[in-house]
């Protein structure tokens, strides 16, 4: 495992997010030789055709979704 000192990784990152993600190797980050962190790639998941209607048929409607959920004279709004 790759190990990078704390201020390296600050100033670059970007760089060594891109290459663990492209190598799948971890990296150990360090402050005066101690461990502090480890950044690893994520796990290898199931690629989705997409997320337009993947929540399709998760929802029900309860009661009326039109008329107010409370009595119009009940409106503060439309009081003179």
């Amino acid at each position: 495992m790759e190990e990078i000192a704390i201020s390296k990784f600050k100033a670059t990152c970007l760089e060594v997010l891109e290459r663990v993600r492209k190598t799948r190797k971890s990296v150990l980050v360090t402050r005066f030789g101690e461990p502090v962190a480890e950044v690893i790639p994520p796990p290898a998941g199931k690629h989705k055709s997409g997320w337009l209607g993947s929540m399709a048929g998760t929802a029900r409607i309860k009661g009326d979704i039109v008329s107010p959920a409370s009595d119009v004279s009940e409106w503060e709004a439309l009081r003179k």
